[in-house]
């Protein structure tokens, strides 16, 4: 029934004059209600839709399509693309990335597996594969099986063949060619509580001093608690967690929120004796830390911040008259313009953000719906996301498909 749903829409959506009728690739995203059929959901799709030769996609907590979100309840979420078949390759640990035939991959939409081994380091890897080295994604998060869809019916590289349908474990997703423009921005979920400072000493995984002091000391400090009052310490340290940064890079804006090249991570334990904070990671000395929260108002201000980014790099310099009343148009009028040029975006947001953490059921689609208009967007709520070659957590990860007209 839900595929059935689904195909009725994207056909009706096929008929319009201003979207692809002839669509090449499909992104496929479901919850973890439907992983147990993701086999049977692929088939259907693949049997209603021959001429969609390549899929792509994952499992989440929660799907996004459109403006609405489905969270923790059965859904299932469809994007149909229309692209050229040499501007795109779909890939995974069956039938890896390859260039050549003419291809040379530019960027990449990656869906990966948790508990995959040195997931860090492949991630690293394979955008080093690509041209621009920027990969957007994430990781998928499920109760149950960790799916993730790879199929290519062309067989793009020698010896692939038709490789490919429903996977678990590695990495997956579809590289595209210099010819698909995009725009991709990485908006963080958590505040720093104090300034950074540098990693001055580590050992594995235990920061051991910032700026020469010691590190559980100075989070205390910043916390404004104390070991003597045990329950309100560790109460205060549960919600905190640690954002690192490389030296040069831009780690707070003007705001006060942390740019996109921080990356958060948990702190899972703290030593005593050597005064240490353990962090789920291996900083190293140079990096820079600080020490954070979740916060709503600023995940909230800081994904206006790269709408509005998107927004003014896609308009043109000079606005006329009808153009700007088509870009002013209010909430519920709100629609794609060619002055924009969006084609369709994917947005993979953390499965601890959603509507509830931004105040109300389809709060965080809703802001991106209002900056870009109402146009096609699908994605995931996941379990770690992923831009350029680093892991996030807490973020949300909006692309932004670019030609010169809507389809």
């Amino acid at each position: 029934m839900a595929c059935g749903l689904v195909l009725a829409q994207l056909r009706a959506q096929m008929a319009l004059p201003d979207h692809a009728s002839a669509p090449t690739l499909g992104l496929l995203y479901l919850t973890d209600h439907y992983a147990s059929a993701a086999s049977a959901i692929l088939d259907h799709l693949q049997a209603a839709l021959p001429e969609v030769t390549g899929w792509a996609g994952t499992v989440g907590v929660g799907v996004c399509a459109g403006n609405a979100e489905y969270i923790d309840e059965p859904a299932l979420s469809v994007m149909l693309c229309e692209l050229p078949a040499d501007q795109y390759r779909v890939f995974s640990g069956v039938a890896p990335l390859a260039s050549g035939r003419g291809f040379a991959p530019h960027t990449a939409l990656i869906h990966a597996d948790a508990q995959t081994p040195d997931l860090a380091e492949l991630i690293a890897e394979m955008a080093e594969r690509t041209a621009t080295g920027y990969l957007f994604g994430g990781l998928a998060a499920s109760r149950g099986d960790a799916v993730q869809f790879a199929f290519s019916a062309n067989g793009h590289a020698p010896g692939q063949g038709a490789a490919g349908a429903v996977f678990r474990g590695g990495l997956s997703g579809v590289a595209f060619g210099d010819g698909v423009a995009l725009i991709s921005r990485v908006t963080q979920g958590a505040q720093p509580v104090a300034r950074e400072r540098e990693i001055t000493a580590v050992d594995g995984n235990v920061l051991l001093t910032l700026g020469g002091e010691p590190a559980l000391d100075l989070m205390l400090d910043d916390l404004a608690v104390s070991l003597e009052q045990p329950r309100e310490a560790v109460e205060a340290m549960r919600r905190t967690l640690v954002g690192l940064s490389s030296p040069g890079e831009q780690a707070v804006h003007r705001g006060g929120n942390f740019g996109a090249a921080v990356v958060v991570r948990h702190i899972i334990g703290v030593d005593p004796h050597r005064r240490g904070v353990a962090i789920a990671e291996h900083p190293r000395v140079g990096q820079r830390a600080a020490f954070c929260q979740r916060n709503p108002q600023a995940a909230r201000a800081d994904l206006m911040r790269i709408c509005a980014e998107i927004r003014e790099e896609l308009e043109p310099e000079e606005v006329l008259d009808a153009t700007a009343a088509g870009l002013a148009a209010p909430q519920e009028a709100a629609s794609p313009h060619p002055a924009r040029r969006i084609r369709g975006a994917v947005y993979i947001s953390c499965a601890g953000r959603g509507g509830p953490h931004f105040g109300g059921p389809n709060a965080e689609l809703q802001i991106v719906r209002h900056a870009l208009g109402d146009v096609p967007l699908v994605g995931f709520f996941a379990g770690g996301e992923i831009a350029r070659h680093h892991l996030y957590g807490y973020t949300a990860v909006l692309t932004v498909f670019v030609g010169d007209a809507i389809v």
